[in-house]
């Protein structure tokens, strides 16, 4: 053993899938090939100018600039607690039910720290988000993966989970809107998770962070918002894709105050808190407008249908998703989901995201973002159309 050697916790993480085709990348592009990228779901807009103003203000006051507390500021709970109950007509305790985080991603990772134990099981959506995997792995926990059913709305099949891991699972991730599919909660899937929880005594995540991006009127529940769910369950609230805000890393964990007591025992031994600018920024986001939200949505939703019309000319059907900025798509006939990337790389230069990426059920898929600039996004399916036709 030398002394840079990982430790078993990080060894036991799958290696990164897209290392080799990000290699390709880099090749191409140092040999002068234009290559665009349609893989990364980070928006391409700037943040909205009245949010980054309100962040200018704050950041030069001298108090903004000391170590904030873990709780978060008193105006961005409140901030969240309004904003719930105006959007999703759910009524949030800010003093007990509501904790900034420092983005989704870091959220759903001390969350496992908190609630796992060696031993223990986290049912984790696949395809999915690779922290809901990786998270309990770190713990020293178990991930057992929950495939989503394309005939079933992109739903797991809850009948079909293993008594076993029933038994010694302590969390559920689920996230609707979906990433990578794309997926809006199947009618009743709530209920049902609910249901499942209360008899298993399991606490289920909900991943929000996808709720401000929808289309074709639909507009995204809450978990919260369904009955009996705050006493099994936590949302994760993030500001990063609806807001354009993916770097300033600006969330929230709402929901059953226990267990929002239990994660923030655990952050008062990781970190100090979000940046307090960015939470006085986050309460002016909460409490703007919303039209520059439909303004990005209507972006999306063009953007959407540009590639499902691409796609359909080259022989891949896919329906439109209602919600999120990525469209899934099956691979053609032939390929796999690794192959199929590659081939596009190849033969188009554009980088789109293998579906076996996000868990074993993403196979024979591929994920497209809509977060590049529309003159690049319509060349880079002008080129699909022209090599794969």
């Amino acid at each position: 053993m030398s002394l840079t050697d990982p430790s078993k916790r990080l060894e036991a993480i799958p290696p990164y899938m897209f290392a080799e085709l990000e290699r390709k990348v880099a090749e191409k592009k140092k040999a002068g090939i234009d290559v665009i990228s349609l893989g990364i779901g980070d928006p391409d807009m700037p943040t909205f100018p009245h949010v980054v103003e309100a962040m200018q203000a704050a950041v030069a006051e001298n108090d903004n600039q000391k170590y904030p507390s873990n709780r978060g500021r008193e105006e961005f709970r409140d901030a969240l607690a309004r904003f719930y109950g105006r959007r999703f007509g759910v009524e949030i305790d800010p003093e007990s039910e509501v904790i900034p985080a420092i983005g989704a991603k870091e959220c759903i990772y001390n969350l496992c720290f908190a609630f796992l134990d060696p031993g223990d099981v986290a049912l984790a959506s696949d395809p999915g988000y690779p922290v809901y995997t990786g998270g309990p792995v770190l713990a020293g926990a178990e991930a057992v993966v929950l495939p989503l059913v394309p005939e079933l709305g992109f739903a797991p099949d809850l009948d079909a989970i293993d008594p076993d891991d029933l038994r010694r699972a302590r969390l559920l991730f689920l996230n609707y809107p979906n990433n990578p599919t794309g997926a809006i909660a199947p009618e009743g899937l709530f209920e049902r998770v609910i249901e499942l929880a209360r008899e298993h005594e399991i606490l289920v995540v909900h991943d929000n962070a996808y709720s401000e991006t929808t289309y074709d009127g639909y507009v995204a529940p809450s978990f919260l918002a369904t009955p009996g769910a705050k006493d099994v369950g936590v949302e994760v609230f993030s500001l990063s894709k609806g807001f354009n805000m993916t770097g300033w890393r600006c969330a929230a964990i709402l929901g059953n105050a226990d267990a929002i007591q239990s994660y923030w025992r655990l952050k008062t031994n990781v970190d100090s808190g979000l940046f307090e600018a960015i939470q006085l920024a986050g309460v002016t986001a909460l409490d703007g407008p919303r039209e520059p939200l439909e303004e990005m949505n209507a972006l999306y939703a063009r953007r959407r249908d540009l590639v499902v019309d691409a796609l359909a000319e080259i022989g891949v059907d896919v329906a439109s998703p209602k919600g999120t900025i990525y469209v899934w798509a099956p691979v053609p006939e032939g390929y796999t989901s690794t192959t199929f990337c590659e081939h596009v790389l190849e033969e188009a230069a554009v980088v789109i995201s293998p579906g076996s990426m996000y868990g074993p059920s993403g196979e024979g898929f591929f994920r497209i973002s809509l977060t590049t600039p529309d003159e690049r996004l319509t060349e880079a399916v002008e080129r699909m159309r022209e090599h794969l036709s």
